[in-house]
């Protein structure tokens, strides 16, 4: 009997001994009752209470809360259905009104923040929704925000995580997109092409002038290098005949111009006679003499002149 008493008096005492110490985690605190009426906020650290009379009405993490909202449909402005869901993410600023401002905090912020999407889904055409994330995003946290204060919370951001819209209009949005990137992709090609018909035209036309320029040069240097090549030998021929003119004036000279004309008579006479089937013979074919004698006067009446 005595071994009874002493475990039911080692119970008591270390069921008395759990219901006055507490230790509090970190980022945690407790709501502690006395009586039924709220007696104080236990923050991290160790605590003695009042055994049976102070109770521990609630635990809440002081640590930011990822709170997921469940897919909803909501009905743009153009009348299309989406289904559009997201994460909360809020944070307690106040643990006394988040255990008696709301019953469940959690649940409140859910539903406000479904009401609060279909509200701004609402207010946009289909094609906007996408690019409008950050506008409903900023929307919905100052609208919980300011609807969460009495309930001792803090909504720090909200993150749109789908928008899905019904598989006709994915359809067609998909087709539109197709047709769009088709255009642009037709149109830099076209662009493309253009640029390079400009660019061959161009080459083409640096090419002509550079090719007329070239002729142009070219011409001009083979018309000068005629021009040379004709001044050069009137030059030579009358460097020529000025030197033949001074030997004839010379002793002798007339002797060896009228040698010179009988040769070149002999020879032109002799090609002639190669080249030719039919010969045309002089009259008096032996007299060169007289022939030289001739071409001999020409040139004294040249020397007298």
């Amino acid at each position: 009997m005595e071994i009874i008493i002493l475990v039911v008096l080692a119970i008591f005492i270390i069921i008395i001994f759990f219901k006055t110490a507490r230790v509090v985690p970190q980022k945690t605190v407790f709501i502690i009752e006395r009586l039924g009426k709220y007696s104080k906020t236990l923050d991290a650290g160790f605590h003695i209470l009042i055994p049976f009379i102070d109770v521990v009405a609630y635990k809440h993490s002081m640590k930011e809360l990822a709170i997921d909202v469940p897919p909803q449909t909501c009905i743009t402005k153009d009348n299309i259905q989406v289904e559009v869901d997201g994460i909360l993410y809020v944070q307690i600023i106040d643990p006394v009104k988040a255990s008696y401002g709301i019953t469940d905090y959690r649940f409140a912020t859910v539903q406000l923040a479904q009401t609060t999407m279909r509200s701004e889904i609402g207010k946009i055409d289909l094609d906007r929704t996408f690019e409008e994330r950050e506008s409903i995003n900023s929307s919905i946290v100052s609208a919980i925000d300011k609807a969460s204060d009495p309930w001792g919370l803090k909504v720090t951001r909200y993150e749109i995580k789908n928008i899905i819209p019904p598989a006709t209009i994915r359809d067609a949005m998909e087709k539109q997109m197709r047709a769009e990137r088709e255009k642009r992709a037709i149109i830099a090609e076209s662009e493309g092409e253009k640029q390079a018909k400009i660019n061959r035209a161009e080459g083409d036309k640096q090419e002509a002038i550079a090719r007329s320029e070239g002729e142009k040069m070219k011409r001009i240097n083979e018309a000068q290098g005629r021009a040379s090549e004709i001044e050069s030998i009137a030059l030579a021929t009358a460097n020529g005949i000025r030197e033949i003119s001074k030997s004839i004036n010379e002793p002798g000279g007339a002797e060896a111009v009228n040698l010179r004309i009988a040769e070149q008579y002999l020879s032109e006479f002799g090609k002639l006679a190669k080249t030719n089937n039919s010969m045309i013979i002089p009259g008096n074919i032996s007299d060169v003499a007289g022939m030289v004698a001739s071409l001999s006067k020409v040139f004294s009446e040249m020397k007298t002149k």
